[in-house]
């Protein structure tokens, strides 16, 4: 899937052959084999072209590593220590992308009117549920971030 991906078109297994002789020594059946397999299981799918196939990613390769790691998170009998333990694996880093990513998926914030008795920023404590790990008195820049 790595050839596939790099190249971002359809391939032949003559050409992912080709990229992978660079490296080290493969057989062209063994290259065949392998697209067949990733075409049997849904990953790419192929078009003819003469007596042969071009194989194209059916998915990105970010939608790929989300499929692996949904199908990992359902398998656990609690996923909320599954979590907890993938987030303590993570670098400083991984944890500063999953941040942006979250902030990704919830989109553009919408401005709450302010009641008396409230503290600024908040609602009835609703900010924090729907904001996890980010301060809620905190004023996004330009960006939304």
């Amino acid at each position: 899937m790595t050839r596939v991906w790099k190249w971002n078109r359809p391939v032949t297994v003559r050409e992912v052959l080709e990229d992978l002789q660079r490296e080290r020594s493969i057989a062209y059946t063994t290259v065949m084999t392998v697209l067949d397999n990733l075409h049997q299981k849904g990953w790419v799918r192929r078009e003819a072209e003469g007596r042969a196939y071009r194989y194209e990613a059916v998915s990105t390769r970010p939608a790929y590593a989300a499929a692996l790691m949904n199908d990992a998170w359902s398998q656990s009998d609690n996923p909320a220590a599954a979590l907890v333990a993938f987030f303590g694996m993570m670098s400083e880093e991984q944890r500063q992308a999953l941040r942006d990513a979250i902030r990704i998926a919830q989109g553009p914030e919408t401005a709450e009117p302010r009641t008396g008795d409230q503290a600024p920023g908040r609602n009835a404590g609703q900010n924090e549920s729907r904001n996890p790990g980010r301060n809620p008195d905190s004023t996004p820049s330009a960006d939304g971030r």
